[in-house]
């Protein structure tokens, strides 16, 4: 058992020096170029010179874009699967399945999905009704890459919430219908109010995910560079894990990118850290207002 422990403690004592190293390396090649122009400006000369405004922009559109899907969706989908398909049905059985296996796709199918589903039948169907075959929707946009992101953090929101509201006693839900409550108003006055520690729980590890994916973007809305910020939902952008991606592989310079790429690494790192703090400052407020 000791032996058991020890090894433990070494592979744990392993993953956090490894983690330090990275966050190191990645903190000392990338601060020095960090400055308020760096923040606040567009890439020039071909990616050496200038800021990173607009993939920063980008990133936080688009992640708040998908927030937003993915949220009411996944927990729409958990209220369903928990509180009225009926039990040990084929349909839950389904259900569950999809679920489990969408979880378990590479994210660059879900690129590809991205690609075929929304912008070539979803969007092109839309000009052809409603634009007459001009191409307004049937292109990459933001609007695009944050459906196929939310597609992506469905599972993790749907099998969080879901957890949450399996851990409501059934004692509330009683209670509630002896006081004459609907089912439907006892899942909004008592159910969810009960769930919401869980329900950002699972918000916060979509928002971890989604900040940092590149593959499911590529194909349905990042831009290599744009002189403009996403104005519309039609509208491509640039996105920092794209930017990271393009400047390693497609640079003419690499030397020259590198401090950049480093700065950029550095702030998609503090820009998902605060993303997420943020949501979990918000969980704690509600999980402290709930306990008065």
């Amino acid at each position: 058992m000791k032996f058991f422990q020890l090894l433990t403690g070494i592979a744990c004592l392993i993953i956090v020096a490894l983690v330090c190293l990275i966050m190191g390396n990645i903190i000392y090649f990338g601060w020095s170029n960090i400055s308020i122009d760096f923040l606040t400006k567009a890439p020039e000369m071909g990616m050496t010179k200038g800021g990173i405004f607009p993939a920063i922009f980008g990133t936080v559109a688009l992640v708040i874009l998908m927030t937003i899907i993915v949220i009411p969706l996944g927990v729409f989908t958990a209220v369903y699967l928990h509180e009225y398909a009926p039990k040990n049905s084929k349909l839950l059985y389904i259900v569950r399945l999809a679920l489990q296996n969408l979880a378990g796709v590479p994210s660059i199918v879900f690129g590809l999905f991205g690609l075929g589903f929304f912008v070539q039948f979803i969007g092109r169907g839309i000009d052809t009704v409603i634009f007459g075959n001009n191409l307004v929707f049937g292109q990459p946009a933001i609007i695009w890459a944050a459906l196929t992101m939310a597609v992506l953090t469905l599972p993790t929101v749907v099998v969080a919430t879901e957890e949450s509201l399996r851990a409501v006693p059934d004692s509330y839900r009683e209670v509630a219908y002896s006081l004459g409550a609907t089912k439907l108003q006892m899942i909004f006055k008592v159910v969810l109010p009960n769930s919401v520690s869980g329900i950002l729980t699972g918000g916060v590890l979509a928002i971890s995910r989604g900040a940092g994916e590149v593959a499911p973007i590529m194909f349905t809305g990042a831009a290599y560079f744009l002189p403009y910020l996403p104005k519309k939902l039609n509208d491509q952008f640039m996105e920092l894990g794209y930017h990271i991606y393009v400047m390693a592989t497609q640079s003419p310079d690499v030397e020259a990118t590198k401090p950049i790429l480093y700065s950029t690494v550095l702030v998609l790192l503090v820009l998902t850290f605060a993303l997420n703090f943020t949501a979990i400052l918000i969980r704690a407020q509600i999980r402290a207002r709930a306990r008065r």
